[in-house]
C-alpha cells in the first residue's frame, strides 16, 4: 500500500495538470472517472473539476471505489509506518513515437486499428492512441530522429507490443492490406512475432506467445 502522503500529492499533481491547462490529463480522467468517460478533450478540461475529483482518480487506480476508502485502507494496512509496504508498481508503459506528419502518422495508426485518444496543439504536435491495454505516444519533430536507413539495417525497434493472439492480429492486418517490415515468424526462443513500420520509419513490434 502506497505512502498516504505520496498518494496526496499524486491528488495535488492531477489538479495542477488540469489547472494547467495540461492535456494528457484529460485521458487519465476518462479513464479512471466514468462520469467523464464520454467527454471531449475541450469539455472535460472546461468542467468544474476539484481536489476531491483528483483524489477519486488516484483512489480508483490504486483499487478503491473513494478517497476515504483509500485511506482506511492505508492505515488500516500499515497505520504506524511512513514508508510504502512494498515496493511501487510500474502499472504502464507509454513508448513515445517522433513523426513528420501528425495526421499522416494518425491515419497510420488508426489503419492498425489504435483511435485516437486525444490530440494536443493546434495545429496537433501531440497525440496519444490507444487499442486495448496499448498506449502509443506521437511527438512532431521538425527534423529526423536516425539518419535515412538507419533503424531498418540495425532493427532499431521504437516499441514493443504483447499480443494474446498475434497470428490473428497479423491476419486483421495483412487483410486491411497493412505492409509488413517483417512477416509473422517464429523466434528462436518460441515467441511468434512481425513487424511494422510506420510512415515515418518507427520499427513496432507485435509478439504474442
Amino acid at each position: 500500500m502506497p505512502n498516504l502522503e505520496n498518494l496526496r500529492k499524486q491528488a495535488k499533481q492531477i489538479l495542477r495538470w488540469r489547472r494547467q491547462g495540461h492535456y494528457p490529463v484529460a485521458a487519465i480522467l476518462r479513464e479512471w472517472l466514468p462520469r467523464f468517460s464520454g467527454s471531449t478533450d475541450a469539455d472535460l478540461m472546461a468542467s468544474e473539476f476539484q481536489l476531491k475529483d483528483a483524489q477519486e482518480v488516484v483512489a480508483r487506480r490504486n483499487g478503491f471505489e473513494s478517497w476515504q476508502a483509500l485511506i482506511h485502507g492505508t492505515q488500516t494496512m500499515n497505520p504506524n509506518s511512513t514508508v510504502p509496504s512494498r515496493k511501487p508498481t510500474l502499472q504502464w508503459a507509454e513508448p513515445q513515437l517522433f513523426v513528420s506528419d501528425m495526421a499522416v502518422a494518425l491515419e497510420h495508426y488508426q489503419r492498425l486499428g489504435l483511435s485516437i485518444a486525444f490530440t494536443y496543439g493546434d495545429p496537433p504536435f501531440y497525440a496519444q492512441v490507444v487499442r486495448d491495454g496499448t498506449r502509443l505516444n506521437l511527438r512532431l519533430v521538425a527534423s529526423p530522429v536516425f539518419a535515412e536507413g538507419v533503424r531498418e539495417k540495425e532493427e532499431l525497434l521504437a516499441a514493443s507490443l504483447v499480443v494474446d493472439d498475434v497470428k490473428a492480429l497479423f491476419l486483421e492486418f495483412q487483410q486491411a492490406g497493412i505492409e509488413f517490415q517483417q512477416s509473422l515468424r517464429k523466434e528462436p526462443w518460441g515467441a511468434r512475432t512481425f513487424i511494422v513500420k510506420d510512415p515515418d520509419g518507427n520499427l513496432v513490434l507485435f509478439a504474442g506467445s
